[in-house]
């Protein structure tokens, strides 16, 4: 057995994250050794080049002597219960006082020179913290935006050291091992199925995101959705809500309307008409309200958030509009990673349609129930195809509901959309499901998507 000496870190995992934690702890001068699961993980001969004197160790962790190890540090894609660090989370670090073991937000959360924006939820984390990142912006505020999101969260203190303000995307792997954030502002969206094949149940993938709440300043949380609450005890002083309903008064941002047109408003205040909005889809109008609660939290510029709101198109392979063909919309939602997100989606888009939804689905479930998706298809929808790992259970669960065909692939579901579609309708790829049974990652699955289409407009002298 390995014994870890006294006084040194161990990173463990060799991740994006895991790579950050080790130019981390380099720069802090603090002795590591790195340890992966894996026996010959991806980038292994690059940080041994990298860390010529640093110590790596791939195997079972049940193969190292931990106990006198100063503290063990997991990259988020290492389960906190893997076998070999029982016991950890109860004991505690006593230079820090957090467990001794914690993960990378732990660690920039102590170096952190700058109040923390914190944002998390099931779906569109990503549209609400490259917002707000640009609300600041546009505010004068120099802000540093990553986390899950983009730049790793450490490495934003190396490359950004004058930073005024630090937006996190945070996952809940992320947050289950930070013990308190402290944030200036946490913000919890949504909560729907993703990550049962991680955590033990949907109770414990809640708890993980509200920690998000733990010894922040303010708070902003879905008012539709009590799960995204913070609990009595971390309950922060400073709360907003928003809501698809009529606000009250206060901290309540919803939506309204005002001679036939939809406001978003803070109580009885209009902001903005939804009809200047550079995205489209009510769920990209929740993103925008959550977003003006976080700037007003922080004090952000009034008319330069609302030009924000003006300019920003959506993320890419978020509800992406890629091209009108023969009057139909091809929709790139690839990061519609779980059924939260792909419901968002249909219900976004589907009242707003002349014609059908014919939707792209499948991959890898993550052990998620489907069946929230068989209304609102039945509704809207004219067939959807089927591919991936999963594809049978998807099928199970909307085959009574909707018509479905199995596709092998994404290439052949897009080629037997292309031959169903009709003008007015919308062929939307939200697969509900992860990507890595045939895909690099989602990215790579959206790229698929908007190839083939605009190879198709191409070939048919179309714009592109």
């Amino acid at each position: 057995m390995l014994r870890i000496p006294q006084g040194t870190t161990l990173v463990v995992g060799l991740g994006v994250s895991g790579q950050a934690i080790c130019r981390h702890l380099a720069r802090l001068g603090r002795p590591f050794m790195i340890a992966d699961t894996r026996s010959n993980p991806p980038g292994l001969e690059a940080i041994k080049q990298r860390y010529p004197e640093v110590e790596v160790y791939c195997g079972p962790l049940t193969g190292l002597d931990l106990q006198e190890a100063e503290e063990v540090v997991l990259s988020p894609g290492v389960d906190p219960g893997t076998p070999g660090l029982e016991g950890l989370q109860e004991t505690i670090n006593p230079h820090t006082g957090e467990p001794r073991l914690v993960g990378e937000i732990a660690l920039f959360k102590r170096a952190a020179k700058a109040p923390i924006v914190a944002i998390t939820g099931s779906n569109a984390k990503s549209t609400v913290t490259t917002l707000v990142g640009e609300m600041a912006q546009a505010s004068g505020t120099k802000a540093a935006v990553g986390g899950n999101l983009g730049t790793a969260a450490l490495d934003l203190l190396a490359d950004c050291p004058q930073a005024e303000l630090y937006i996190l995307e945070l996952s809940s792997f992320q947050l289950e091992t930070t013990p308190a954030l402290g944030a200036l502002c946490s913000v919890f969206l949504n909560l729907s199925e993703d990550h049962l094949d991680r955590h033990a149940g949907m109770n414990a993938y809640g708890a993980a995101k509200r920690r998000i709440f733990i010894d922040a300043s303010s708070a902003v949380v879905n008012g539709d959705d009590p799960a995204t609450w913070p609990e009595a005890g971390h309950a922060p002083p400073n709360i907003s809500r928003f809501t698809r309903g009529t606000p009250g008064q206060g901290n309540q941002w919803g939506l309204g309307k005002q001679d036939g047109e939809v406001l978003l408003m803070q109580g009885q205040q209009p902001w903005i008409r939804a009809s200047e909005l550079g995205m489209s889809g009510e769920h990209n109008l929740l993103n925008a309200l959550a977003a003006l609660a976080v700037g007003e939290h922080c004090g952000f510029k009034r008319d330069a958030m609302l030009q924000v709101l003006r300019d920003f198109k959506g993320l890419r392979h978020r509800s992406q509009h890629v091209a009108k063909v023969n009057g139909a919309a091809w929709i790139n939602d690839s990061k519609g990673t779980n059924v939260g997100a792909t419901l968002a989606a249909i219900q976004g888009i589907g009242p707003q349609l002349n014609g059908k939804l014919i939707l792209l689905a499948g991959g890898v479930g993550k052990g998620a129930d489907f069946s929230p998706l068989a209304a609102p298809l039945a509704a809207y929808a004219r067939q959807v195809l089927l591919f991936g790992r999963d594809a049978e259970q998807l099928e199970k669960a909307l085959g009574e509901h909707i018509e479905t065909r199995r596709m092998d692939d994404l290439p052949s579901a897009m080629q037997a959309a292309y031959e169903l579609v009709q003008p007015g309708d919308c062929v939307l790829l939200s697969p509900a499901c992860a990507s890595l049974d045939q895909f690099v990652d989602y990215q790579q699955r959206g790229d698929v998507f908007c190839q083939w289409i605009e190879n198709r407009q191409r070939l048919a002298g179309g714009p592109s």
